[in-house]
């Protein structure tokens, strides 16, 4: 595998200012490794699910003014798009890479999703060990440690609240040694992805 870590350079290019600069450096410098990690990853998951999953890198086309603080790659079972969809992420902010089970506010069975989350409490809080963070809202960098939030109330919330959403799984900071050995991070990776797949099938129980 080609891929070779991400380094200080990467994430030094959510400093860049300027539109059409910060989006010139994240194809240079990052989306050749997003589609590198992100065949693996597609391949994998394809192979744990029984399923072709398909591999979007994140385009940024709406944006006209405002350069993105974060980019991503997602993989999700629809060729076509992810967002509407239970999907897997590995991104940057500045200072961390984000690896998620994501399920953000576009998805339509939102609610839905939620309550067989809630009916299975117990199965979902035993298969995301401790160690793993939760965000709500993933244009933020904010993530709480499980093992320190009321993940029923963070569940009944994303089944009520409009815009809420629920992304589970590992931030890397900046400058940890995993992150510039691209192996050692496909792994970390891929157990991420390994570990939360029954929470994603759950989702489509």
């Amino acid at each position: 595998m080609e891929f070779n870590g991400f380094r200080q350079e990467d994430f030094d290019t959510f400093q860049i200012d300027g539109l059409a600069e910060r989006m010139e450096a994240i194809e240079a410098r990052i989306r050749p490794k997003f589609r590198e990690l992100g065949r693996e990853l597609t391949d994998d998951l394809s192979a744990i699910l029984g399923q072709e999953m398909h591999l979007h890198i994140a385009k940024h086309a709406r944006r006209t003014v405002n350069p993105p603080k974060d980019t991503w790659l997602a993989i999700a079972g629809d060729k076509r798009g992810y967002k509407k969809h239970p999907h897997f992420q590995v991104g940057l902010f500045d200072d961390r890479v984000f690896i998620w089970l994501a399920f953000i506010y576009e998805l339509p069975d939102k609610a839905n999703i939620a309550q067989r989350f809630l009916d299975r409490i117990d199965t979902v809080e035993a298969t995301i060990p401790d160690s793993y963070v939760i965000s709500q809202d993933h244009m933020q960098k904010g993530a709480e440690q499980v093992s320190d939030i009321d993940l029923a109330g963070a569940l009944e919330r994303f089944r009520t609240v409009k815009k809420a959403e629920l992304l589970i799984g590992r931030n890397i900071p900046a400058g940890d040694p995993l992150l510039e050995d691209g192996e050692a991070f496909y792994r970390a990776a891929k157990e991420t992805f390994d570990t939360l797949v029954p929470l994603y099938k759950m989702a489509y129980s």
